[in-house]
């Protein structure tokens, strides 16, 4: 069974566009699990205009922020493997069985992708190039992190031993990414499996040239995982 997590804010210009990329890679009895964190706009019309047994909605009561979202959604899911997805990319056909392939060998996949513009104009044939992307796991704890949320898909193994979130983790991604790499078999694939729209209104940077964080939050983001992760080892 595979799950498909995703975290949603205000997504009425884009996320029809990504549901309708999600649902016919899922088979009957597998889940898209979208959490909600108080959309003022059209967001909650949209999702229930779909009227799909796969489609499960979680509405919060209160502002979780993108972290507690994701962590939200994630704690709903049933399923043996769980895919992240933001509200606004566009997943490409075959990107589940693609990953699912991998994921009889590891237990979480990264892909490459297509990183375009709001109107899904590619500007780089390939994130991995753009970004310099390297996957050493002490490169990406403690230089930069390239586990990018939308592109990765893990064993449920993988999701026990994140759970629950560390109350400081700066990104959900980032965390899942090395709880994976340092408990679990990681791979990076060449495969280009989505779309990763970038717009105006998105939560995360990534693209950019620079990091928008002073150095002083850059240290304190890679002191506070590595501290998490030896208590995660501590605890198993």
């Amino acid at each position: 069974m595979v799950s498909v997590c995703m975290a949603v804010y205000n997504g009425t210009l884009y996320i029809k566009e990504q549901i309708d990329s999600i649902l016919p890679q899922l088979a009957p009895s597998d889940e898209l699990i979208v959490s909600d964190d108080g959309s003022t706009d059209a967001t909650c019309e949209i999702l229930a205009e779909y009227a799909n047994p796969k489609i499960k909605i979680l509405h919060n009561r209160k502002r979780h922020g993108v972290v507690g979202n994701f962590e939200n959604a994630l704690q709903q899911a049933q399923g043996d493997f769980i895919f992240l997805a933001d509200q606004d990319d566009v997943w490409l056909p075959g990107k589940v069985e693609k990953m699912l392939a991998y994921l009889v060998r590891y237990d979480c996949v990264v892909s490459d992708c297509y990183v375009t513009d709001r109107e899904l104009r590619v500007v780089h044939d390939s994130f991995y190039s753009y970004k310099s992307v390297k996957t050493g796991r002490l490169y990406n704890l403690f230089v930069h992190n390239y586990f990018t949320g939308c592109c990765m898909a893990f064993k449920r193994e993988v999701l026990c031993k994140a759970l629950p979130f560390p109350a400081s983790v700066p990104m959900h991604d980032i965390w899942l990414g090395n709880v994976a790499h340092f408990f679990f078999k990681t791979i990076f694939i060449p495969d280009k499996l989505i779309y990763f729209r970038r717009h105006e209104t998105n939560s995360s940077a990534v693209t950019g040239a620079v990091s928008p964080y002073p150095l002083g939050r850059k240290l304190l983001i890679r002191w506070v995982t590595l501290k998490e992760l030896c208590r995660r080892k501590v605890r198993s």
